[in-house]
C-alpha cells in the first residue's frame, strides 16, 4: 500500500499490528533518451510490487539523489552528500519516532550508496530498529537480466 493512498489514522492502525515500511530512493538525472526519473520510477515500482502483497506501506520515493557527474545535463538535479544524508537521516528519525522498526530501503541509484553507510551507522544509534538496504542495481537477478539483454550494459543502455 502506498502511503499516498492512505491517511494518518490508517497508518496509526497499521502500526498496532506491524512495524514494517519501505522507502524507495531514486534520482533525477539524465538517462540518454529515457526519462530523467528512471531511477525513481524503478525504485518505487520494485518497492510497491514487493510490499503490496504483504500490506506493507511504501513511502513516496525520495526523487533527488547524489548525481553531481550529470549536472551538465539539463534537468539533472543533485544534492550534496551531506544534504542527502541529512534528508535520509531525518526520514529514518521520523519513522522510528512513529513506531516503524523494520525499514527496507530500496535504492534505485548507485550514487546514493552513502545512504547505506548512513543506515549502518544510524542503526548503531537505534539498536531496536532494523534497516535492510537493497541496492537495486546490484541485485543478482536484476544484473543477470541486464546481462542477458546487453552484455556490455552501461548507464541507460
Amino acid at each position: 500500500m502506498r502511503i499516498s493512498d492512505i491517511n494518518w489514522m490508517m497508518v496509526e492502525e497499521y502500526l498496532k499490528r506491524d512495524d514494517r515500511c519501505v522507502v524507495p530512493l531514486g534520482s533525477t538525472e539524465q538517462h540518454a533518451y529515457l526519462s530523467l526519473s528512471v531511477d525513481s520510477i524503478l525504485a518505487e515500482r520494485i518497492a510497491v510490487e514487493a510490499a503490496e502483497p504483504l500490506g506493507v506501506p511504501v513511502f513516496p520515493v525520495v526523487a533527488y539523489g547524489i548525481t553531481p557527474y550529470f549536472r551538465a545535463f539539463p534537468g539533472s538535479i543533485t544534492l550534496r552528500v551531506d544534504t542527502y544524508l541529512r534528508v535520509v537521516g531525518d526520514i529514518l528519525d521520523a519513522m522510528a519516532e512513529q513506531g516503524f522498526k523494520r525499514i527496507l530501503i530500496v535504492n534505485g541509484h548507485g550514487g546514493n550508496a552513502p545512504a547505506q553507510s548512513l543506515a549502518v551507522e544510524w542503526m548503531s544509534d537505534h539498536p531496536k530498529i532494523r534497516i535492510k538496504f537493497h541496492q537495486l542495481v546490484n541485485a543478482p537477478k536484476t544484473w543477470t537480466q541486464v546481462m542477458a539483454i546487453d552484455p556490455v550494459a552501461s548507464h541507460a543502455s
